[in-house]
């Protein structure tokens, strides 16, 4: 690959430094330079330091704290950080139909760390868009709740970015962890992946030293901390297969071929969003529906059929191989 030249390459290096630097919280010129490693950019500490020290005093809202050391890095929490693009009306709509969805799922850290382009997204709509159908169509889309909305739980503070820094570089992550029962312990493990599960965020890991598959809810990660050791993620972990096989179902992953009857009034639904893709109609009359579909056993699927109370009859569960 030919070398960019040095002034080319200078400039590029200062918008990325500068679009790494967080908004939410404190970096450090060594947490920088394994960042700017990782999007090409080899640069000794000293120099990323040099450089953070001339930037703070180009951007008044950069903000550098001396009180300790290392020295800590941010945006102030009013300020764009590096905005180098204006969003058009599309995309405004685009982000803010996401917001209505996403103001629902996730939990309110999460969008925070989007607020800054959702209110780019209102200005412009607002501002330049008033007269327009983008601006129209905020009133004609929503998404409904199927079922009694609940309130996210809250996660402890830098939790939510040290999962996503660990899960993303492959480090390991240290952490303390307080179970259902109220019983806190403090563990290295290997992030393997990020679940949402309603309003509730899940960390799929191994304990280290261990292949078993875990999922930690973040509500109750005490504290954590991304390690400066990295891990191999594992070649036989596939996060859809996992998802696909029950995992957060409650199951024991056990396949099997489910059978029952309906009341038509319970179970049209199913004629138009099917259980599983092999799913079909047995049996039919005025009255009910017979469905038969193979799918994967769990706690989830019983609390399902148990809530059509005596809508569902004749229930039969083969195991398949």
């Amino acid at each position: 690959m030919p070398q960019r030249p040095h002034t080319l390459d200078t400039v590029l290096f200062t918008i990325e430094l500068l679009r790494l630097i967080p908004r939410h919280r404190k970096t450090t010129a060594a947490e920088l330079q394994q960042q700017l490693s990782d999007a090409g950019f080899e640069r000794d500490v000293r120099t990323i330091q040099r450089h953070l020290d001339a930037l703070c005093q180009q951007f008044p809202d950069l903000e550098r704290d001396t009180a300790g050391k290392p020295y800590g890095y941010r945006w102030l929490s009013h300020s764009h950080g590096l905005n180098l693009s204006s969003l058009n009306e599309q995309e405004s709509l685009l982000l803010l139909l996401a917001q209505q969805h996403l103001a629902q799922l996730l939990p309110p850290s999460v969008l925070g760390f989007m607020q800054p382009f959702f209110e780019q997204a209102h200005r412009k709509l607002n501002i330049d868009g008033a007269d327009k159908l983008e601006h129209e169509w905020l009133d004609k889309a929503a998404v409904v709740p199927t079922s009694q909305p609940l309130r996210p739980p809250k996660l402890a503070d830098g939790v939510l970015d040290a999962v996503s820094r660990a899960l993303f570089n492959n480090r390991k992550l240290k952490l303390r962890y307080r179970n259902q029962h109220g019983d806190e312990n403090e563990h290295t493990v290997l992030p393997l992946a990020l679940a949402q599960q309603g309003k509730v965020l899940y960390l799929v890991v191994h304990y280290e030293g261990y292949r078993d598959t875990r999922h930690l809810a973040l509500h109750r990660i005490l504290w954590a901390e991304v390690s400066t050791l990295g891990f191999e993620r594992p070649k036989d972990f596939d996060f859809q297969r996992h998802i696909d096989e029950g995992a957060f179902g409650f199951g024991t992953r056990q396949r099997i071929r489910l059978t029952f009857s309906i009341r038509r009034g319970a179970g049209f639904h199913l004629t138009e969003t099917p259980l599983a893709d092999d799913q079909m109609i047995v049996e039919e009359s005025d009255e009910h529906y017979r469905f038969q579909a193979s799918l994967f056993d769990s706690e989830m699927l019983d609390w399902w059929l148990r809530k059509f109370g005596e809508d569902v009859w004749d229930i039969e569960r083969e195991v398949l191989d």
